[in-house]
């Protein structure tokens, strides 16, 4: 839990994750390339103080989560959003033992989500069972852009995407977490377009599709789409850190989400490793949008506190203190937000 100003606000953070870019797990130069990209975001977009050396970044452990989430980050619930990419790392990149052991270790400060690629048929319709049923899934994450053989990216509306998602009916996991978000080298930034989101989310009413990274750079895209899909959702992860080195580009991405989806589905995420979630926390309680950027309206104490971790948790049943619950807004499901309306200060 995070204080300031006499408020509490609970955290959970939608999308973090433990890896392995070791040397000795590098399959290829990709898997060195994969994590050049991520440390090459995670120097530019920190502050300087929040920097890490190169080394502790290829690999971080579970000690160091727990302390940089929980005991220093204000976390008060995270949910691990792994990535696989078994075409570059030996034993994967997300490390799926550790991670879902900690799990087990923390079920009340953690949750496991796993992933699938619809690529390997039926095998993996299997598979996905079996997780299922080892790891009490609720949510899976997806890398539309993974590489896979010949294959270097597939769409959420591909045919054998569909058979896994009618399967992700059948065992109720219910949240699908798509990366949907800039590039990484050496994937394809056309793998990560947002239009197949469209197509799933009408087709699979009853499933969430919460996009990750908002769809940048393809905000406005995302946004049209998501204002007409009452089961999309944004993640913040990669968006949160423009709070620090650009902060109008970050009060246009949040005015924008704020206006086309409501503040009801928006979440927040550190995206651990690449940043921790400590000064992310403190810099978003205390930002507010520029007042010359008129189009969009002032965030309000409870608007943060929704997004930082009430809307995430009500999606995960994730239980929240009764003194840290606001109201849900009496705002219309779909269709874009008037902008003095997301401004409940001046009600």
């Amino acid at each position: 839990m995070y204080t300031k100003d006499g408020e509490n606000y609970f955290i959970l953070d939608a999308h973090v994750a433990l890896w392995d870019a070791r040397p000795e797990n590098q399959l290829n130069v990709h898997g060195k390339q994969f994590i050049d990209c991520f440390y090459d975001y995670h120097r530019n977009l920190s502050p300087e103080s929040e920097v890490w050396p190169y080394e502790d970044y290829l690999y971080q452990g579970g000690d160091r989560l727990i302390k940089d989430l929980f005991e220093d980050g204000y976390v008060d619930h995270a949910i691990f959003q792994p990535a696989y990419l078994g075409e570059f790392y030996k034993n994967g990149f997300g490390q799926t033992e550790e991670a879902s052991a900690l799990t087990k270790a923390h079920p009340d400060k953690l949750t496991y989500n796993h992933s699938f690629d619809p690529r390997n048929g039926e095998a993996g319709l299997d598979q996905l069972r079996a997780d299922a049923e080892r790891f009490d899934l609720q949510g899976v994450k997806l890398y539309t852009a993974e590489w896979h053989g010949d294959s270097r990216g597939y769409k959420l509306s591909d045919a054998w995407a569909y058979r896994y998602f009618e399967l992700c009916q059948e065992l109720g996991i219910k949240n699908i977490h798509v990366h949907k978000g800039p590039t990484i080298r050496p994937l394809d930034r056309d793998a990560f377009d947002v239009s197949d989101v469209d197509h799933a989310a009408t087709d699979f009413t009853d499933l969430n599709f919460v996009v990750e990274h908002c769809g940048l750079p393809r905000l406005e895209d995302f946004c049209w789409i998501a204002t007409q899909e009452p089961n999309v959702y944004a993640g913040l992860a990669v968006a949160m850190p423009f709070i620090h080195t650009r902060p109008r580009y970050f009060a246009q991405i949040i005015g924008e989400l704020i206006y086309w989806l409501g503040e009801d589905r928006i979440f927040f995420s550190s995206d651990y490793a690449l940043w921790t979630p400590k000064w992310l926390v403190e810099q978003f309680v205390d930002f507010q949008i520029p007042s010359d950027m008129t189009e969009y309206g002032q965030l309000t104490v409870e608007q943060k506190k929704k997004i930082l971790g009430l809307n995430a948790a009500k999606l995960y049943d994730i239980p929240v203190p009764t003194e840290l619950q606001v109201p849900d807004a009496d705002e219309t499901k779909t269709g874009p937000r008037e902008p003095e309306s997301a401004d409940l200060a001046s009600v």
